[in-house]
This record gives C-alpha cells, structure tokens and sequence, in this order.
C-alpha cells in the first residue's frame, strides 16, 4: 500500500484538545506522522489529500449494534426474515455503518445464533466490507421476559428471537453453545422492556444465580458479559456479576449511582435514548401515535433515563451512544444522531460526545492503544467530514458530508475531492 498524506485539514484528534491545523501520514495501516502545521508531509510516492479545511477525525465507534435488525417495525418481523437473507441484509448494513463513518462496532444481539459470528469472520477475512466488530450471542432470556418470543406461525420456528433458559444448568448450557460458535460476548436481558407488555422496562427477570452461571462461563474464557438492563435493579445486578457492559440503565437510584461510580474504569454505558424518543415522537407512521406510547410507558422511561443518564455524565461514568438503529422508526446510519442527544439532553458538551464515540470506542473495543485517536502509532481509522462537529453535529449522520472512510490504512470510502501523486504534483 502506498503512503497517504491528508494535508490541509482540521485535526480534530480525540483527547479532548481544540482542532488544530496539520497534516497526518498514513503508513500501511498506521498514523505515522501527525503535523501540528499547514506545511505538507510529503513523502515520496505518496497519495497526497488535501482536504481544503475538512476536519480529519477518528472514525466512530457504535456501542450497541444489531446488523440483523431489519428496519421492520417489531421483533417477529425481524425474525420473520429467512436465515440466507438476514446473512446477505447483514452484510449490507455492516457496508453502509463502515461507509457512514462508523469503523468500529459493538455487537449487542443477534437474530439468529451465528449470524454476528459469521459478519465479523467474513469482515476480518476480507470477503465483506465493514467495521471492526465485536460479535454478539443472541438475546438470552427467561419465560415471560424480553426476547420470549414463541413464533409457530413462522416459515423458520425453530429460530426464535431470544434463546429461552429456566434455572442455572439450562442457562449454562446456552452459554457455552455461543462460546463454541466463537462470540466475543454473551447477552443477557436482565430486566424487561416497554415493547413488551407482559415485561416492562421497570421489572427485572432473571435470578441471580442464572446470570451468575452465565458469567462464571463467560469469564473461564476471558469474554464479556453485556446486559440488556432497564432496570435500577437489573443494572445492580449486572454490576454484581461484573458485567461489562450495561445497555439502558434508564431507571437507576442512588446505590446503583454509586455502584456505577464505584466501576467506572470497568463498566460502559450504551443506553440507546434515541428509540424512546423515537417511539414518542417518530412511530405514528409504524402504527404507534403518542398517547400509544404514552400508555406503554415511554414517556415515564424517558423522563427517568434524561435524569440517570445526566447523573451518570456528571460522576464521570463512560455513557457511549448506541442502541437499537434498524427498527423502521430508528434506521441504520442515523446512529450519530445519539451525539446531538447527549448535548441536548444529558449535558455533554460537543466534545465529549465527540469523544464518546471515539477516545472511548477505543476503550470498549478493548484497544485502548490503538483506537479512538488520531495519534502516532494509532491505527489508521480516519474519517473527513465536510464542516465542524463541534459546531453541527448533525453533519455527522449527513452521508454527503462524510468525505472519505479510512480504516486499517485502507479507504473505504474514497475522497471525491482532489487526490495526485506526490512526484506527479512534484513534475
């Protein structure tokens, strides 16, 4: 691979720091040289870039993805879809995330057993184009909670949503079927969820010896336990077990505060405000008006996550956006869009939803080195965007503003604008 020089670009680098202008030299699939000036790095042989005042930044990080989500409007209809298609949808969606800026994701569920497993082996192969990805086990649930979706009417039943468990035994063995399949974390649905009526967001399902099962298998072979957990006592309960990774958190008292804070260098929130939002305000085309999610209970989650979340900022508890794009009402590559609601909602400011999604997509992608910065050393991950973040962050979900796609040293959208060879602009 040759050198690519991005000169005449606004370096917006992660830590925290203003943009500054400079230049950065990629070499193969590494940040070589980063240039704290207008003055060109101009290597010989290089594809030079000039990005004409574009800000060069790292490339994001979703933190609660779910590739076969299939933009229907309820779980059934996701299953719905037979297994040879969800595999090439899957594909598609993980293209069109890379494309959009995202270079790195989160697995947070799949549909079918393998389907994130295969994604991430046909990613890291090179058959397919798409983010680094961390792949997930389906949703694990007990009878009557989140995921128990008995579907006969289906062309494929034995494919359910969620994998069914009742006691410590049957969740063992659930476990250790998605370790053999190769996930790198295993899901659990700790507490309910208001799209489900029979087990809403506020209760909490699952007995601790169950998820204690599921951690003790999870932790024998160094993966990650990641729960679905609306609940103040669902999120107690994964902080007893030594989760990792808390989906939601919206309901969260005072001790679940305090145990969140006293893990904070261990744990990540992802909570996914944008679908309650979204089913408040965005879902009457899909059938679901106002008063609907009202009465469901989405306005009385909202007011409590806005609280949590805002808590969870202020005691410097690492909040990362992500969570539930690819229903109709919360469509795939919007998923930036979780930025603009930490500012508007939870007090953040532009930079530090900036460094959500990058300083810490770093951390959750457990490459804390080598993602999430623009820095000497770091992984060439890049992504020029036309205008300031800090100022618009909506540009961030504009895929006409998104210029050029970088990862591992390799563009996976190339820059439109102008690109020459340095000896060829040298003659």
């Amino acid at each position: 691979m040759n050198d690519v020089v991005f000169t005449n670009v606004r370096i917006l680098d992660g830590t925290g720091q203003n943009p500054f202008s400079g230049s950065v030299l990629v070499r193969g699939n590494r940040i070589r040289q980063v240039g704290r000036s207008t003055a060109p790095i101009a290597p010989g042989g290089a594809t030079v870039i000039d990005g004409a005042g574009a800000t060069l930044m790292p490339g994001m990080c979703e933190a609660h993805t779910h590739f076969s989500w299939n933009d229907a409007a309820t779980l059934s209809a996701i299953q719905a879809m037979p297994l040879e298609e969800h595999v090439l949808w899957c594909a598609k969606v993980a293209k069109r995330y890379l494309e959009a800026g995202f270079t790195s994701c989160v697995g947070a569920a799949c549909a079918k057993p393998r389907l994130d497993v295969v994604i991430r082996n046909a990613i890291n192969a090179g058959q397919i184009p798409g983010p680094r990805y961390l792949a997930a086990s389906q949703e694990i649930t007990v009878l009557g909670g989140l995921g128990d979706e008995t579907l006969p009417h289906l062309p494929f039943p034995e494919f359910s949503f969620g994998v069914n468990v009742s006691g410590a035994d049957e969740m063992r063995k659930a476990v250790r079927m998605f370790l053999k399949y190769g996930v790198d974390s295993i899901k659990l649905n700790l507490s309910g969820d208001n799209f489900t009526p029979q087990a809403t967001a506020e209760t909490t399902w699952m007995l601790d010896e169950e998820v204690a099962a599921a951690m003790r298998e999870v932790k024998m072979r160094g993966k990650r336990g990641v729960a679905h957990a609306r609940s103040s006592e669902g999120v107690k309960q994964a902080l007893r077990h030594g989760i990792d990774l808390i989906y939601h958190a919206s309901f969260v008292d005072e001790e679940a505060l305090d145990m969140l804070e006293a893990a904070k260098d261990r744990v990540f929130v992802a909570p996914g405000i944008a679908i309650l939002y979204a089913m408040l305000h965005e879902a009457e085309p899909f059938g679901i008006t106002q008063a609907m999610a009202v009465s469901m209970g989405y306005q009385v989650e909202w007011d409590a996550a806005i609280e949590s979340l805002a808590k969870m900022h202020k005691r410097g508890i690492r909040v990362l956006p992500g969570g539930d794009y690819g229903f109709a009402f919360t469509p795939h590559t919007q998923n930036a869009r979780d930025l603009e609601f930490f500012v508007k909602y939870l007090g953040f400011t532009p930079m530090e939803a900036i460094r959500s999604t990058t300083f810490y997509g770093g951390q959750i992608m457990m490459q804390p080195d080598e993602l999430g910065l623009v820095k000497e050393g770091y992984l060439a991950d890049l992504m020029l965007v036309d205008g300031d973040p800090l100022a618009n962050l909506s540009i961030l979900r504009d895929q006409r503003r998104i210029l050029a796609v970088m990862k591992d040293g390799v563009f996976a959208k190339a820059p439109e604008i102008a690109a020459e060879r340095a000896w060829d602009r040298a003659a």
